[in-house]
C-alpha cells in the first residue's frame, strides 16, 4: 500500500545528464511518467567539469542521443569533425528543450532504500518520493582519486585534480608534474606544452589508438568492422575491457594521435614511469616506463592489425601506411627526483575517479563496490543502472551507445511494471 502522505512516482531518476535524461525519453514514449533528480544542473559534468579547451575524443556523428543524432535530427553540419565543449552543451541543452522532462535541478538524492511492500523510498534535498522503479543515472566519476601519501607532499608544492582543471593560469611558475596517462592526461599535457610550460609526466598503462588511419578516422573502421556491436558478454577478456583505461588520442585540430614518444623529442616532455610513492619534495617512480610506452604502442598496433584484417577481408582498395616504428627509447629509468631541484612547483593529478553509491540500500554491489548487473538491471527488482561503461558495448558510457541502452531499458521496466514477479535475475 502506497502512502498517501508521500508523493509517488512510477519511476526516479537520479542523475540529469544524458543517460538520465535519455532513460526518461525512452520512458516518456511508453506512456511511462518519471522524475530526473539533478544535484547540480542538468549536464554538469559537461558544463563545469571540463577544462576551456575540452573537445569530443569521438567524432561528432557518434553522438547519438535517442531520436536525436547529431547529424540527423540535430542538423550538425560537421560530423566527422570533434565538438568543443560549449558545442556540446548546445547540443545536449537541445535535446533536452525536444524531451521536455520533468527534471529538478539543484536537488540531491540522499537515499535510495527498498520499502517492504515494494518499491523504493527516494529521499531528497527537498522531500520525500515513493517510486516502483528507480534508475541511477549517475555515472561513475563522483569522487577524484588522489593517492594518500599525495598528503606528503610538500606544502609548498601546488596541487590540482583535472576535474577542476580549466587551464594553466592557476598554476605557479615551474614546471608541472602531471600524473596519469588516460584521456585527460594526455590532453592536460598538451595545454601545458602550448602554452610552453615545463612538462613532466608520470606515464601509467593507458593503451593509444591511432586516430586516421589508411584515409579514415580508426573509429569510422572499427565501425564498420563491427567492434562497437560486441557485446559484454561476447567480449572475448570482459575483465580486461572493464578495468581497462580508455585509449589515449584526441579530438583537437581535427583530430590527432597522441605519440608520447613524439612529444618528448619535439616539445620536451620529461617521462617516467607510474607514479610510486611521494615525501615533501622527493618523487618515486617505477621502473616501467619502457614497458608502458610499449604496452601502448602494441595497442596502437593491435587496431591498425584489426582495421587492415577488415579492409583485406572486405576486398576495399585504400592507401597502404609504412610500419609504425617508434621515435624514441628511453635509455634509463629514472626511478626518484627532487621536485625543488628540477623547478617542478605543482602536481596536476588525472588518476581518475571512483563512484559513491553509499546512498543506495541494496545488496547489488560487489566487493569493489561496482553494481552487479545484467545490461543494467539489477537482481533487486525495479533497481537499475544506465551510462556505465560497458553496460552492454564499447558504447555504453558514451554518446555513441546510449540510444541502444535507454531503449532496451525502458522495455525491461516496463515490463517489471506490467509484471513484477517476472524481473530478470542478473548474470
Amino acid at each position: 500500500m502506497k502512502d498517501t502522505h508521500i508523493p509517488h512516482i512510477p519511476v526516479a531518476i537520479v542523475g540529469g545528464g544524458q543517460a538520465g535524461l535519455s532513460v526518461a525519453y525512452t520512458l516518456g514514449r511508453k506512456g511511462i511518467a518519471s522524475i530526473i533528480f539533478e544535484r547540480h544542473e542538468k549536464f554538469h559534468s559537461w558544463r563545469v567539469n571540463r577544462w576551456d579547451s575540452f573537445c569530443l575524443v569521438t567524432p561528432n556523428w557518434q553522438c547519438r542521443l535517442p531520436d536525436f543524432h547529431y547529424d540527423r535530427e540535430y542538423g550538425g553540419t560537421d560530423p566527422d569533425g570533434y565538438m568543443l565543449k560549449d558545442e556540446i552543451t548546445d547540443y545536449l541543452d537541445a535535446f533536452a528543450e525536444k524531451t521536455a522532462p520533468d527534471l529538478r535541478e539543484h536537488v540531491e538524492v540522499t537515499r535510495v532504500a527498498p520499502r517492504r511492500e515494494g518499491g523504493f523510498t527516494v529521499e531528497t534535498s527537498i522531500g520525500t518520493w515513493t517510486a516502483d522503479q528507480v534508475v541511477i543515472a549517475t555515472g561513475g566519476y563522483d569522487t577524484p582519486i588522489e593517492p594518500a601519501y599525495a598528503k606528503n607532499l610538500d606544502p609548498g608544492i601546488f596541487q590540482m585534480h583535472s576535474v577542476d582543471y580549466r587551464n594553466v593560469a592557476p598554476f605557479p611558475d615551474g614546471g608541472v608534474l602531471i600524473v596519469g596517462t588516460g584521456q585527460s592526461g594526455v590532453q592536460l599535457m598538451e595545454d601545458f606544452t602550448r602554452a610552453g610550460r615545463d612538462v613532466h609526466l608520470a606515464v601509467g598503462p593507458a593503451p593509444r589508438s591511432p586516430r586516421k588511419y589508411r584515409g579514415r578516422d580508426a573509429t569510422d573502421w572499427l565501425y564498420d568492422a563491427g567492434h562497437y556491436a560486441i557485446t559484454i558478454a561476447e567480449h572475448p577478456d570482459p575483465v580486461k575491457a572493464l578495468t581497462q583505461t580508455n585509449h589515449y588520442m584526441s579530438g583537437r585540430d581535427g583530430g590527432k594521435e597522441i605519440d608520447l614518444r613524439r612529444f618528448h623529442l619535439d616539445q620536451g616532455v620529461q617521462l617516467y614511469g607510474s607514479l610510486a610513492d611521494m615525501d615533501g619534495t622527493t618523487v618515486r617512480f617505477l621502473p616501467d616506463l619502457r614497458k608502458n610506452l610499449d604496452d601502448a604502442d602494441r595497442s596502437y598496433i593491435g587496431i591498425r592489425t584489426q582495421i587492415d584484417a577488415y579492409i583485406e577481408r572486405e576486398g576495399i582498395a585504400v592507401q597502404v601506411e609504412p610500419p609504425y616504428e617508434p621515435c624514441w627509447e628511453p635509455e634509463t629509468e629514472i626511478t626518484e627526483i627532487d621536485l625543488a631541484e628540477r623547478g617542478i612547483t605543482s602536481i596536476l593529478w588525472a588518476i581518475g575517479f571512483r563512484p559513491d553509491y553509499s546512498w543506495i540500500e541494496a545488496d547489488v554491489f560487489d566487493e569493489r563496490g561496482k553494481p552487479v548487473h545484467d545490461r543494467g538491471v539489477t537482481a533487486h527488482l525495479g533497481l537499475h543502472f544506465l551510462g556505465l561503461g560497458w553496460l552492454n558495448t564499447w558504447g555504453s558510457g558514451r554518446f555513441l551507445g546510449i540510444e541502444e541502452d535507454s531503449r532496451h531499458l525502458a522495455d525491461q521496466i516496463a515490463a517489471q511494471l506490467d509484471a513484477p514477479v517476472a524481473a530478470p535475475l542478473a548474470r
